[in-house]
């Protein structure tokens, strides 16, 4: 320590009663003394640097401070007193730099700061390599969106499963969080499934876009398990027969509307929906649930997309109604003439957006 006690005679005297403005020129100056040969230092020098330091450098002006703050961000060996001094800065571009990077800011450190500064201090201890669990606990409960949505993009970041839970809770109002959440490796299944099964579809299908192929089967596998669980309770219909009976006519090219009218008329409830699900391309669990529903308008949808006859559209309804009901004749005609007018481009979309929702 001999270089810098030497710098200046009476270096005690002036860090305790000396000029401020004289304090900051001494601090830039030990400072370099520092960064000269800060690799080899012995710990106890690095601690009488920072008992130095640590009384000089808040006297700096601001564009000192923020140069030392990013210098002193990027070694291993800085002065520990005085990161965490400067991490504490109200002045986040003094602050910043060591927050998103210093290794020797610790876990504990982290998180008092996070606790007690504002969402500027938090976002950037968001782009450090590596957030523990605790860390990221306060994260999640202070952060702001920008602080969340950061965070969980974060691939060096770890969650508690009450923060996992919390972030998915927010991503229900928030499509970019939904994103970052979804491409994050350490999603679990069960996750993954809060995540879609609170999401809006347009999100569901960016999502399945840009993530890897293993996570598209993940969300694919997940949205089976979503829908199987949405569909009402009591016994759920055998499909397995009549997709053997589709299969078989398809492949003697027997699959048409001629085909598709038998089974209505016959009131074969899985044959007709496993036709209309093979003539279609929509995945029969969903058009089941469709055409199960309360109203009949998937059928006139469909009949419009597969360029169906009224008698087979017709039949359709009446097999929607059941052998043990039957609807007035008014009520047909009012069928029939909503057949007619549906545009086969408005029914296009509709068919193409049941499609879209098992591609994700």
């Amino acid at each position: 320590m001999t270089a810098a006690t030497s710098l200046i005679p009476g270096l005690d005297e002036i860090v305790k009663r000396g000029d401020p403005r004289r304090r900051g020129e001494i601090a830039r100056a030990i400072a370099q003394l520092f960064f000269q040969d800060a690799e080899k230092l012995r710990p106890d020098l690095v601690d009488l640097f920072d008992n130095l330091l640590i009384d000089l450098v808040p006297h700096a002006e601001l564009a000192s401070r923020v140069d030392l703050a990013e210098r002193f961000s990027r070694l291993n060996n800085a002065p520990p007193h005085l990161v965490s001094q400067l991490a504490r800065e109200n002045e986040i571009m003094v602050a910043g730099p060591v927050l998103r990077r210093s290794p020797v800011l610790d876990d504990v450190a982290l998180v008092e700061i996070a606790r007690l500064k504002g969402q500027g201090h938090l976002l950037a201890m968001t782009e450090r390599p590596a957030l523990s669990a605790a860390i990221t606990d306060v994260l999640v409960e202070r952060g702001d969106r920008d602080v969340v949505r950061r965070a969980a993009g974060n691939a060096g970041a770890v969650f508690s499963q009450g923060s996992y839970s919390e972030l998915i809770k927010r991503a229900s109002q928030d499509g970019v969080l939904t994103l970052r959440i979804g491409q994050r490796n350490d999603l679990s299944g069960e996750h993954l499934k809060q995540l879609l099964d609170g999401t809006l579809d347009v999100i569901r299908r960016r999502l399945s876009i840009v993530v890897n192929p293993v996570r598209q089967v993940e969300i694919k596998r997940a949205m089976a398990a979503i829908e199987e669980a949405a569909l009402p309770p009591g016994p759920r219909r055998d499909f397995s027969a009549a997709q053997r009976t589709v299969l078989t006519l398809h492949r003697e090219g027997h699959l048409g509307e001629s085909a598709l009218l038998g089974f209505a008329k016959a009131l074969k409830y899985e044959e007709s929906i496993a036709s209309l699900a093979a003539m279609s391309g929509v995945r029969l669990s969903i058009l089941d649930r469709l055409v199960a529903g309360d109203r009949y308008d998937p059928i006139l949808i469909l009949g419009r997309v597969l360029n169906l006859g009224w008698p087979t559209v017709r039949a359709l309804i009446l097999m929607w109604y059941g052998p043990h009901r039957a609807p007035a004749d008014a009520d047909l005609e009012q069928a029939r003439v909503n057949f007619t007018r549906l545009m086969p481009s408005t029914a296009e979309r509709v068919v193409k957006f049941w499609r879209n929702r098992q591609t994700i």
